[in-house]
């Protein structure tokens, strides 16, 4: 039986009829582009909100100053460096996934074994990375109620960026002698966490349920049915949390 001729055979069991199938699209496929859609609603007012709030602020950490530390690289700053490493991975991850599905296509059960489980340690790669983030920010002194990343007023009137320090009370303290510090408005932290938290829910969500297709691939499952669509529905909601991934990291990193 062809590719083809299986997957007109599986529309054909859920709609009633090859004809019948609107968009010439399955039942999953149509359910899973529901709960895309639905779901982007979610991260779009959430995103939204950290837009309106941060306009409302004078003044709002800088992105290069706050995201520059390292693994391994304790003392040296690197601007931006790692969450661009993260980025990588996670598109990365979605290529791996892009190249299961394709093998699908091609009813090549090794392939789609090998990409699938390059995209499922792209998806874990990505979540260590992240939790190595939180920890560190955390370490700073960033949390829901408190911002160490704030500012003082130099000699010249100007605002200059610094990054407070957690004394022996955990107090937030300015590391410039003589100089009094300005905590940075505690919603960056409360949106950080959130936004960023929501985002790696959904990552660990697509890893868990990558792992189930995986098993079931290396089973044999989808062989016997004649068709790969499985792979192609969990494919779609895996670049769904990657393009979501870049309005994150365009809002948070960059502006």
């Amino acid at each position: 039986m062809s590719t083809e001729t299986a997957v007109e055979e599986h529309k054909t069991e859920e709609w009633g009829g090859a004809d019948d199938s609107p968009l010439k699209a399955s039942y999953g496929k149509l359910m899973m582009w529901f709960l895309i859609v639905s779901d982007s609603f979610s991260f779009a007012a959430l995103l939204i909100s950290y837009a309106a709030l941060r306009m409302s602020e004078e003044w709002w950490p800088q992105p290069d100053k706050v995201f520059n530390a390292f693994p391994m690289l304790e003392g040296v700053k690197v601007p931006l460096g790692f969450v661009t490493l993260m980025t990588f991975i996670l598109i990365l991850s979605s290529v791996f996934v892009v190249r299961a599905v394709q093998e699908g296509h091609r009813m090549n059960k090794k392939g789609v074994i090998g990409w699938l489980f390059l995209g499922i340690l792209g998806g874990v790669a990505f979540l260590s990375c992240q939790a190595w983030e939180w920890s560190h920010l955390i370490h700073q002194g960033l949390s829901l109620t408190s911002n160490p990343f704030g500012y003082f007023i130099n000699e010249d009137g100007a605002k200059e960026f610094v990054s407070l320090a957690l004394n022996e009370n955990h107090e937030l303290v300015s590391p410039e002698a003589g100089m009094a510090a300005v905590q940075g408005p505690t919603m960056f932290g409360n949106l950080f966490f959130v936004i960023t938290g929501f985002h790696g829910f959904h990552v660990f969500t697509g890893v868990l349920i990558n792992i189930i297709i995986w098993i079931q691939t290396i089973r044999g499952v989808y062989q016997r049915r004649g068709h790969y669509e499985m792979v192609e529905k969990v494919g779609l909601y895996w670049h769904f949390v990657d393009l979501v991934w870049v309005f994150v990291f365009l809002a948070f990193y960059l502006l």
